[in-house]
């Protein structure tokens, strides 16, 4: 008893006890159970408070400091940075940092388990930080694999008190007890009230998921898994852990960027990364890469949406670039105030070869000007100073409209919006296209940009660079060029005078201080230049909807080819025969790892049953997961004219939770009933959806999973209504739901 439950002695160290168990629970806070857990919270609540104190202080002191320049300007800011999270993620959760705890088998001695690391003044560890190696058994252990545990407790906290707990023995020796209620209460807890946020998870992420989580980032891992099987939870936990874990995944590094398929869903897991206290990740959407996509469409037709979803029309754009990128084929007389100098072909081609390879199109432009102005002062006589010469070539307007045909500026919605309305120049770029792709892929309105249209778009944005990046360096540097001469001499006319401060000042001499006086360092950067990467590892959730072009769009932001990609084959609207390794290696991922969940937290039994045959009806070998709970409601059947009566009926037995309606654009959202078409729906969960109509959502694949994913998004009663059937159905659906939905 001694190693599961710890000592019996008195509480102390807290004013309130941590625990604030209902009456129901009360054989729970016998002091037996409690009593070890009491007094290492009195430790940690003192350790809390030391440390608040302590980080406030640095973070003051950091604050204080002087800015600096270049890299020591961006140290303190990281510094600061992390600083304020820490601090920010102590004051957010206080006692709730800790998790719950594990007695390993070795020791007998309780190991408890936070969101934080934490220890107190002598260096005694009080809470282990969930991402270390010491806490995958927490996470990890079952009874099959107890991973070294005699057992393990996992707390409910709610307002900073605890309200109930789990224990869960993997020995035979202890049984009978109140607190070893592990699986039926633990189970019947994931059926909690949802709310507008993902709920905090983290104590209760299962040992399939945990696997997961804690994988290594080489390569790209797939986390095929069902409806309500945790993808998204161990998306985002996965997320914090590596960058933790993982020294190649640092912010210094590239970061970690996280995709998620719509709006609703980043609002939705808006707070999960913050709690686990990572809030550098970068989160978006595919539309949130490209400008264009805040506005652009759904591409209605669907033979032009097939076309521009293959990765061989995104690598068209190349082609369209290099049609700009020709060199001039004749030559050309130049005059100055001198002579006139002859600019032949060879010298076109020999400037148009400066640039590195892979420089952007626009800024490869500074390069080829830079070149060409070299290769005519190398070419005229010296009867003229080459800065004059070179002022004067500068003023040749014949020069540069020569310069500006021959290597025009470009903008990316030109050249994509070109291949839409110049049949000519798409067959030439694209020559693999039929004469009826040709004139499919043609539209009056160039710039009437679709969602299609998005990754040719990014595609060509990356291949161009920002016209004015290359201009805004080379002002830049001819400022820290002017700045450092202007304070040379200053720093000479120093040097010269009488005095010499005890010789300080002939430290002004040195280069290094010098230029530690000039910030030389990069202009910031903008929101959208953060999403251009490139990324050390990007997470992918509901991946399953991408084409081979979206893909291209996050491929180019992670050379290292690292992701961690989350989704379900039997949820893609579109179809997916293929494997996920063959989908994923076409696309240009040579390094594809699986891993599958199978288990269905969210669910219950009820609602599976009738999801399950939608599926199979198109998909036979759908990954449909096992659910492990039963709500003991059925599936609500009945008319549309019901629905206010469903949703009045459900808001008046429940105080909490939030439902959704589906499938009625004509619906208006109203307090805790929000209103949702089947794709905006992906990836959320409800206590209540009322599905509507949903044959009218088609007959095809894509009518069929929209029906499928509406139907998994409840965690605890479904409602179908139908046109055309007759009000009260089903029992009286309306007038009988209040006490049928109050066991929801």
């Amino acid at each position: 008893m001694r190693e599961l439950y710890g000592s019996v002695e008195p509480m102390v160290g807290l004013a309130d006890s941590a625990f604030d168990l209902p009456d129901r629970l009360a054989a729970k806070a016998d002091p037996a159970l409690i009593a070890g857990d009491e007094r290492h919270f009195a430790a940690i609540a003192d350790s809390l408070e030391r440390s608040i104190a302590e980080l406030t202080e640095r973070l003051d002191a950091a604050r204080r400091a002087p800015g600096g320049t270049g890299q020591e300007a961006m140290d303190r800011d990281l510094e600061i940075h992390r600083l304020t999270a820490r601090l920010r993620a102590l004051r957010r959760f206080g006692l709730d940092l800790c998790l719950g705890r594990m007695v390993p088998a070795d020791t007998g001695e309780p190991v408890y388990v936070g969101r934080l690391g934490v220890t107190d003044s002598t260096g005694r560890r009080l809470l282990l930080d969930w991402r270390s190696p010491l806490a995958e058994p927490f996470f990890g252990a079952t009874h099959a694999n107890p991973m070294g545990l005699t057992s393990r407790r996992r707390y409910r906290w709610t307002g900073g008190r605890i309200t109930d707990y789990w224990d869960e023995v993997f020995t035979d020796d202890v049984a009978g007890h109140a607190a070893l209620d592990d699986q039926s209460a633990f189970i019947a807890s994931l059926a909690g009230n949802r709310s507008a946020r993902m709920r905090d998870v983290l104590g209760t992420i299962q040992a399939d998921q945990d696997a997961i989580i804690r994988a290594g980032s080489r390569g790209a891992l797939v986390v095929d898994g069902g409806p309500g099987t945790g993808k998204t939870v161990v998306a985002l936990h996965r997320t914090a852990y590596l960058l933790h874990s993982d020294p190649r995944l640092g912010h210094r590094r590239g970061g970690v960027l996280f995709v998620g398929p719509h709006e609703p869903y980043l609002s939705y897991v808006a707070d999960v990364l913050p709690s686990l206290g990572e809030e550098g990740v970068l989160t978006c959407t595919l539309r949130d890469l490209v400008a264009e996509g805040a506005t652009a469409t759904v591409e209605a037709d669907p033979d032009v949406a097939a076309l521009k979803s293959s990765a061989g029309l995104v690598q068209a754009v190349e082609a369209a670039v290099r049609f700009y990128e020709e060199p001039p084929t004749r030559g050309m007389t130049v005059a100055t105030d001198w002579s006139d100098i002859r600019l032949t072909a060879a010298d076109w081609a020999q400037a148009f070869d400066a640039p590195d390879p892979g420089t952007p199109h626009n800024e490869a432009r500074e390069v080829i000007w830079e070149e060409l102005l070299d290769i005519l002062v190398d070419k005229h006589d010296d009867s003229a100073p080459a800065d004059m010469l070179r002022r004067s070539l500068l003023r040749n307007r014949e020069l540069r409209a020569a310069f500006h045909r021959a290597w025009p500026l470009l903008e990316a919605a030109d050249v994509v919006g070109d291949l839409w309305s110049v049949p000519a120049y798409l067959r030439r770029c694209a020559p693999w296209l039929a004469p009826e792709d040709v004139r499919l892929l043609g539209r009056a309105d160039a710039h009437a940009w679709t969602v299609s249209d998005l990754p040719l778009l990014d595609a060509a944005r990356q291949r161009l660079g920002d016209p004015e990046a290359a201009r805004e360096q080379r002002r830049r540097d001819a400022a820290v060029a002017a700045e450092r001469e202007r304070r040379a001499t200053v720093i000479d006319d120093l040097l010269e005078a009488e005095y010499d401060n005890e010789g300080a000042m002939i430290l002004l001499k040195g280069r290094d201080l010098q230029d530690a006086l000039v910030d030389g360092g990069p202009a910031p950067r903008t929101e959208l230049d953060r999403l251009a990467g490139p990324f050390a590892h990007i997470v992918v959730d509901e991946a399953q909807e991408l084409t081979d072009a979206e893909w291209q769009m996050l491929l180019g932001r992670c050379p290292s080819r690292s992701f961690t990609i989350v989704g379900d084959r039997a949820q893609a609207r579109h179809g997916f025969t293929e494997s996920w390794r063959e989908r994923l290696e076409r696309a240009g991922l040579d390094r594809v790892t699986m891993a599958a969940l199978t288990v269905n937290y969210r669910t219950p039994s009820e609602v599976m049953a009738a999801a399950e045959p939608v599926i199979r009806a198109v998909l036979p070998d759908a990954n449909v997961p096992t659910s492990i709970r039963s709500s003991g409601i059925p599936v609500g059947q009945g008319s549309v004219a019901e629905l206010d009566a469903v949703l009045d009926a459900w808001l008046a037995a429940h105080d909490e939770g939030i439902a959704c309606v589906i499938g009625d654009p004509a619906f208006r959202a109203r307090p805790r009933v929000r209103s949702l078409t089947p794709e905006l729906s992906k990836g959320l969960e409800f206590d209540l959806v009322v599905l509507v109509d949903p044959e009218a959502f088609g007959d095809g694949i894509a009518g069929t999973v929209d029906r499928y994913v509406a139907m998994t998004r409840a965690t605890q009663r479904l409602v179908i209504l139908r046109s055309g059937v007759e009000t009260g159905v089903a029992g009286g659906l309306a007038g009988g739901l209040e006490s049928g939905l109050a066991g929801g």
